[in-house]
Formats: structure tokens, sequence, C-alpha cells
């Protein structure tokens, strides 16, 4: 009888080599569902703007400075997108953006509402919340 023996200390080797192994792909596939569940699940504020917007720079100005230090921009991060080029895929669904700039909150990938150009910053807070709203309360509140 023709038998392979392998010495039993380097079969515990190459267990541990492929254990590690394993463990590794493990931790990597929880890392990567938790990461895409996590901006799956983002409230986001999308910008859509285009070069040379009059109206981009007056945001930029008033509200832009300060957005992310307020409750609303931790609450909903804004993210900018230019129109000029391809949309994100992850956005395909927000469709007829037509005018610079438009505001989209953005919730678990499904549009919330928008906000068609800027209105001024007296204006612009109030439009915001009421998008916010329709989520009910923020988390921790």
């Amino acid at each position: 009888m023709n038998m392979f023996i392998v010495p039993s200390a380097k079969l515990a080797s190459l267990a541990r080599v492929r254990l590690n192994a394993a463990v590794r792909s493990l931790w990597l596939a929880l890392f990567i569902l938790l990461v895409g569940q996590n901006s799956a699940n983002a409230l986001e504020l999308v910008m859509f703007e285009e070069p040379g917007c009059g109206w981009c720079a007056a945001w930029d100005d008033e509200i832009g400075v300060v957005y992310e230090k307020t409750d609303e921009g931790r609450r909903a991060p804004l993210r900018r997108v230019d129109m000029t080029a391809a949309q994100p895929p992850e956005l395909s669904h927000v469709e007829g953006v037509v005018f610079s700039p438009t505001f989209v909150l953005v919730e678990n990938g499904e549009e919330v509402g928008r906000i068609v150009g800027y209105p001024g910053e007296h204006f612009f807070w109030p439009m915001l919340q009421a998008l916010l709203d329709r989520l009910g309360p923020a988390p921790g509140s």
C-alpha cells in the first residue's frame, strides 16, 4: 500500500496558514458588508452644480462655509456633483436635475425631496428643515 505520509508538524503549519487565510477573508467580507451598508443607509444632501454657477458661489459664501458645522450638516453631509460630468451610478435614480444648483436630500438611496435653485440663506434653511422633517426626528434627539 502506497501512502503519502506528511509529518504532523507540517500538517499543523499548513492548517494554521489556511485558517489564517480564512479568517482574513472573513474579516474582509465583514468590512465590505459594513462599509457597503453604511453608504447605502447614509443620509446626504447632494448639491448638483456646474462650473461658473453664480448661485452656487452665493451658496458657498453664505451657507457652504458653515454647513458642515450645523445640525443639518452633521445629519445630512453635503456631497457635490458636477452636472457637466457623468452622473454617479448610485445617483442614477435622481432624474430631472436641470437647474444649478439643485439640492437633493437622499436617504437609503432614495430621494426624499429637493430644493431647486438657491433662494438665499433666509429661505434655504427652512426649506432644508422641511425636507429633514419628512424623515422624522434626528436620531438621538
